[in-house]
């Protein structure tokens, strides 16, 4: 069995795709690195029997109809054969150091008799044109170092989410909880860490800067207009993690409300998209989302529209319309997402 497996979901990405490649290639044999080429009309597909081809120990090429990055992630599940799994996207690379330090504690946890849910590590936004790189840190909420559990976390500032990039699941765990993400579907990402949440009891963290997240490329699906031209696809996503839980029923109080924040913070995207794209038919979409929310959970449609962001993004009229835009562009300096 491998230590680690990664999935690289991969669409046309002939551009990119090797400097991600490459950057994982050194951890060797303890990892698999499994290419997934979902439909691809350029020459992904050969790139990936190429690497192959010359590491037939590390890499396998996965090729299977468009189904989306859902459909790659799930077959790159399908197909893995480590104890842990990571999802690495096409144009994003890894940290050097870092991943020999990440390899270096999964090792350790296997060869115990300790089990793992969740490692977590920072990640760096890899803006191009920013003079400075934002790192995503959890030092003041997250034990460092050792096993914890979610009562040993501290708070998690709004805006300091645990997102993909940031996390590595056991792969048994994303198994149990029935991880199946749609297909056709952008944003999926979302479901990919939230849905196994319940799931996770013991967490280590990492204080490294692993994982390298591009944003730069026009055609990227955190663009924001192509966010807004894609906004059915993300309120899919939303009422999908509506749906998934009665969150009032996980017991444990802190793992609750990092998960009513995780909800909160997607559902603020989606609400403030609508609104900054003006149009009376999206204006009716986040009616229609919030009555969604409203028939699904009374008590969480009021729990998250009585929230500092809830409240921010449904006040009334222009007025209200231009401060939760306000407000969403301050939170875009801060987070740097598109």
């Amino acid at each position: 069995m491998k230590l680690l497996s990664i999935a690289i979901p991969c669409y046309n990405s002939q551009d990119y795709m090797e400097r991600c490649i490459n950057s994982l290639l050194p951890g060797g044999d303890d990892v698999e690195i499994l290419i997934v080429d979902d439909g691809s009309h350029d020459l992904t597909s050969e790139i990936a029997d190429a690497y192959e081809r010359r590491h037939p120990h590390i890499v396998k090429a996965i090729h299977q109809e468009n189904g989306g990055h859902g459909a790659a992630v799930n077959a790159g599940l399908a197909h893995a054969s480590g104890l842990y799994f990571k999802v690495v996207d096409s144009d994003d690379w890894v940290d050097a150091q870092a991943y020999e330090k990440i390899l270096a504690t999964l090792r350790e946890i296997a060869g115990s008799d300790q089990t793992l849910d969740m490692l977590i590590s920072n990640f760096v936004y890899e803006k191009e044109g920013a003079k400075r790189k934002k790192v995503m840190k959890y030092t003041s909420a997250l034990v460092q170092d050792k096993i914890f559990t979610w009562s040993d976390v501290r708070h998690l500032r709004k805006g300091q989410y645990l997102l993909m990039h940031s996390v590595i699941y056991r792969t048994k765990l994303l198994r149990d909880c029935g991880l199946v993400l749609p297909h056709h579907t952008f944003y999926v990402d979302n479901l990919y860490v939230y849905t196994p949440l319940p799931y996770v009891k013991t967490m280590y963290y990492l204080n490294v800067d692993f994982y390298r997240y591009y944003i730069g490329r026009e055609d990227q699906s955190v663009n924001e207009e192509i966010m807004i031209r894609r906004i059915d696809q993300q309120i899919k996503v939303n009422k999908m993690m509506i749906d998934a839980y009665d969150l009032w029923k996980i017991p444990n109080k802190k793992q609750r409300k990092y998960m009513f924040n995780y909800l909160e913070i997607i559902t603020v995207i989606s609400t403030v998209l609508l609104i900054r794209s003006g149009t009376k038919e999206n204006l009716e979409k986040k009616r229609e989302l919030w009555g969604y929310i409203k028939q699904a959970d009374l008590r969480l449609f009021h729990h998250l529209r009585n929230g500092i962001m809830g409240n921010t993004m449904n006040l009334p009229g222009r007025g209200g319309r231009r401060i939760s835009i306000a407000a969403y562009k301050i939170a875009q300096k801060v987070v740097g997402f598109n």
